[in-house]
């Protein structure tokens, strides 16, 4: 038996924070060794951070990381364990995103990334260039003070592996295993063993299954010992890196670490067994075979061995039962865990929170719930990381520190109901009540006033008050006294965020948390700057849905029984009055539904289908209980309201990303914002295509009657063009 004890980590980076991830590389090496491995992997571009974007254009941030590296390297850090380190380099005028294989103060290898993310949220090729040399590994001088402290002049460089005595080990860096012929099937032809894979994967619902699929498969039919790295946390952006390392041996996984967690530091180990490897491939008549006339890698030799003999002291990994939350859990866990990050980073004291008693807020107001939940668990577990952050921030004194989540919560969130003439007492009532059972401060303020005051000043100004369309008023003052409500309560929001910690003789400031989901964004149901317009929003990239599912299950799980009511209640922006024969619903004001919405918004991103493409796709999925026609006036009110209103995602709250058709324009979602809302040519060719449906219905002997009954069965209609939208104006 050839016994090998590896180690693979969750590491919380911060990008550009030199300091922080120094600390936590160290830490993690010195747990592998502790564990006895000889093998520790972590994530890429563990020493920056992945997320430094045009940073890694400045020379100081790829000399930081050298000088990190050096750090590293003239300790005893390395000493007796083979360490992949990832970093960018400069090799004559390219940048290169790198692995910096190192061991006992050398370093071995430096293996650049060759296939290189570029999409999504991913824009590698603007920072970094790909190795397009695959035939050998090429001479690369090392910087002076490097080469000085280490006695090194040069190290190979490129694509290869690294030959033990005892086996071999190769870098795959994250997009290189998803691609169409990845690495490790020339590698594993070539001998190599152990792959370590060190990724900078974000979160995003249901995707887990998707990663842990293309390990497994990777080592299923040709064998091998797969390591998988990812960062865990928010490093300062949008994205939450999800962890999830995990050690996968001939298509089964081994060990795997956590996916959501406030700690910054975990190290997941494995034992395991390389002759299993070694049988696995002498039993494949056509491994043998395409290994027999396989190309040629070039390698690394170190003249070392890393496996220890048949030892009963030394147990084996044995296959796990793979650990996969489900969507709800993932939206309490992960947005809760990026809040938790970048509070503590961000130097505020808490959060505040415009409470309506509706889903998104409630959902928001959860999601805090649970932030402080993990924290107060975490603690209980003894992390003291996660302990000095909660003191500082919940500004406890004389030894104390969070034990309950209530009690933590009234210290750290604000929850405000915002009222007005239009507001029902009973969104008012489920904002207390779910505020009691989470335990935020709770402030109950009318704005009536203030809209009054407004109103007044524009009498005076131009001599007419507006009135609401059911008092008899036009779809403009409509619209206007709906988006001045709104305004309003954004400009209380901030400045309840920077008055009220003092007031109550707290320390800093609050961040504002906005409310609005992934497809109110993609319709532009949401006033240019109202109370969704915050510092940072953790629902805005998930759907409609999926948060009424959440809620469902907050409900129950998390203790917040509340939610459930507030779950059922209809969506409403109540931004009108209430009157006995009118109420305001969200999905009759936007002409379509949120489950509309949703599959809209995946056509359009997910499958890239501009006007006429949905119009094909929807007639084959609704073709059943729509006609042609009553398809393309719903996918041309879809287009018109999405053009018309795309400009509000220049400004959209910076959100959680967690949904592949996030309309956010910042860097996901890369389209204009300047529209002909008319779109005559695409829809000019709808129309054609709905009187050659239309023909071929007449020719096979549907009558009008049928095509009415189908209409009278569609449950909803779509508004007029021009009718009251009280979220889509400027």
């Amino acid at each position: 038996m050839r016994l090998l004890k590896v180690a693979t980590c969750n590491l919380n980076q911060w990008a550009m924070d030199f300091d922080c991830n120094l600390n936590n590389i160290k830490e993690s090496i010195t747990q592998a060794k502790q564990a006895g491995a000889v093998i520790r992997l972590g994530p890429e571009l563990e020493i920056t951070g992945y997320g430094c974007e045009d940073h890694f254009l400045e020379l100081d941030t790829i000399n930081h990381g050298w000088e990190c590296l050096k750090e590293i390297l003239v300790g005893d850090w390395t000493d007796g364990i083979l360490c992949s380190i990832g970093m960018p380099v400069i090799k004559g005028s390219e940048r290169y995103n790198c692995q910096v294989l190192c061991f006992n103060r050398k370093i071995i290898m430096i293996r650049p990334k060759m296939w290189l993310a570029n999409d999504g949220n991913y824009r590698e090729l603007r920072w970094f260039t790909a190795w397009k040399h695959k035939d050998q590994l090429v001479d690369f001088q090392l910087p002076s003070e490097i080469a000085e402290a280490v006695l090194q002049e040069s190290v190979p460089f490129g694509y290869g592996y690294v030959r033990f005595l005892d086996t071999a080990v190769a870098a795959e860096v994250c997009e290189e295993l998803f691609t169409p012929i990845p690495p490790h099937a020339e590698l594993a032809l070539n001998g190599v063993e152990v792959f370590m894979n060190a990724s900078g994967s974000h979160h995003q619902l249901r995707k887990l299954d998707v990663r842990l699929r293309a390990f497994i498969g990777a080592t299923h039919t040709r064998g091998g010992v797969y390591m998988y790295s990812n960062q865990q946390g928010c490093d300062g952006g949008r994205l939450y890196y999800d962890g999830c390392s995990c050690v996968v041996v001939n298509g089964e996984v081994v060990a795997q670490g956590s996916q959501f967690s406030l700690r910054d530091i975990e190290v997941v180990t494995a034992q395991v067994d390389l002759d299993a490897v070694a049988s696995l491939r002498g039993s494949i008549s056509s491994f043998q075979e395409q290994a027999s006339c396989k190309n040629t890698v070039s390698s690394v030799l170190v003249p070392y061995k890393l496996c220890q003999p048949f030892n009963l002291q030394m147990s084996l990994s044995s296959p796990l039962q793979i650990n996969y939350h489900s969507p709800e859990e993932e939206i309490a866990f992960g947005p809760g865990c990026w809040l938790w990050d970048y509070l503590r980073r961000s130097g505020a004291s808490g959060f505040l929170l415009p409470l309506s008693g509706g889903a998104d807020s409630s959902s928001v107001a959860a999601i805090v719930g649970c932030m402080c939940q993990l924290v107060v668990k975490e603690i209980e577990k003894g992390d003291e990381q996660v302990k000095a952050d909660a003191i500082r921030i919940g500004n406890y004194t004389d030894g104390q520190f969070p034990t309950d989540s209530k009690e933590f919560a009234k210290r750290i969130f604000y929850t405000v109901f915002m009222g007005s003439e239009n507001s029902s007492e009973d969104t008012k009532k489920r904002a207390k009540d779910l505020a009691d059972e989470i335990g935020s401060w709770h402030l109950d303020i009318s704005i009536d006033g203030v809209v009054s005051a407004l109103l007044s000043l524009f009498q005076t100004l131009t001599g007419k008050r507006p009135r609401y369309k059911v008092d008899g008023g036009s779809n403009i003052e409509n619209l206007g006294l709906q988006n001045i409500q709104a305004r309003i309560r954004m400009v209380l929001a901030f400045m309840l965020a920077s008055l009220l910690p003092w007031v109550h003789s707290k320390p800093g400031f609050y961040l504002v948390l906005g409310s609005s989901n992934v497809d109110e964004g993609l319709r532009g149901y949401l006033t240019k700057y109202d109370c969704s317009s915050a510092d940072i929003n953790p629902i805005g990239s998930i759907s409609k849905q999926d948060l009424r599912a959440f809620l469902r299950w907050a409900a129950v799980h998390l203790g917040y029984s509340s939610l459930a009511e507030i779950e059922a209640a209809p969506p409403t922006a109540e931004l009108e009055p209430i009157r006995s024969n009118y109420s305001q619903l969200d999905e009759v004001d936007m002409g379509m539904t949120y489950e509309e919405l949703s599959v809209y918004g995946r056509l359009r991103k997910i499958f890239r289908c501009g006007p006429v493409s949905m119009f094909k796709n929807l007639c084959y999925r609704w073709g059943s209980r729509l006609s042609p026609s009553e398809v393309a006036d719903k996918v041309k009110h879809f287009f018109k309201y999405y053009s018309i209103n795309r400009h509000k995602m220049t400004v959209l709250t910076p959100s959680y990303h967690a949904e592949s058709y996030s309309p956010e324009d910042n860097r996901f979602d890369l389209r204009q914002f300047l529209y002909n809302a008319r779109w005559p040519y695409q829809f000019s060719k709808i129309d054609e295509l709905v009187k050659e449906l239309d023909g071929d219905k007449v020719a096979f002997g549907e009558t009008s009657d049928q095509d009415k009954s189908r209409a009278n069965g569609l449950g909803m209609g779509v508004v007029a063009a021009g009718s009251g939208d009280p979220k889509s104006g400027l």
